[in-house]
């Protein structure tokens, strides 16, 4: 992992540490600090966890739970999320070009803006995620009004 990569992880782990004395982290601080790493946190809880901006290329989280975890913005290229859980996540502006996301629960997720160019999305519940101005598997834009799909 390089070093720039691990420093990001690194400050999200001590900003997320942070909170466990106000009872907002639902997530597993040992699986954050098992991605932090080496990048891999395969079926673990980080539900709710701010991953806001964090670079997690090549990651491998599958049939992890990110439930309402806030990935905006977040650089996850490459990344294994074959079988997550991203129900209600929120993954605005992100970048998941090549990511994995075969069979994944993406319910309600909030994808607005994100670029998912080349993404695996076989089988992925989209129902009700939104997709408006998002960068769809092919390269092209979905309009402003996608959701569930992508509308041209």
């Amino acid at each position: 992992m390089g070093g720039r990569k691990k420093w990001s992880l690194v400050l999200a782990v001590v900003a997320l540490s942070s909170l466990g004395a106000s009872g907002v982290d639902a997530f597993d601080s040992n699986a954050l600090t098992a991605l932090t790493k080496d990048g891999n946190c395969r079926k673990c809880d980080l539900s709710r966890a701010p991953l806001a901006k964090v670079k997690l290329v090549r990651a491998n989280l599958a049939g992890a739970n990110l439930t309402a975890a806030n990935l905006t913005g977040a650089n996850l290229t490459e990344a294994n999320l074959t079988s997550a859980t991203l129900a209600s996540a929120i993954l605005s502006r992100a970048n998941l070009s090549g990511a994995t996301l075969a069979g994944a629960n993406a319910s309600g997720a909030n994808f607005s803006g994100a670029n998912l160019t080349g993404a695996d999305l076989t089988g992925t519940d989209l129902t009700g995620a939104n997709l408006a101005g998002a960068t769809w598997t092919d390269g092209s834009a979905c309009g402003g009004k996608s959701l569930g799909s992508c509308e041209q």
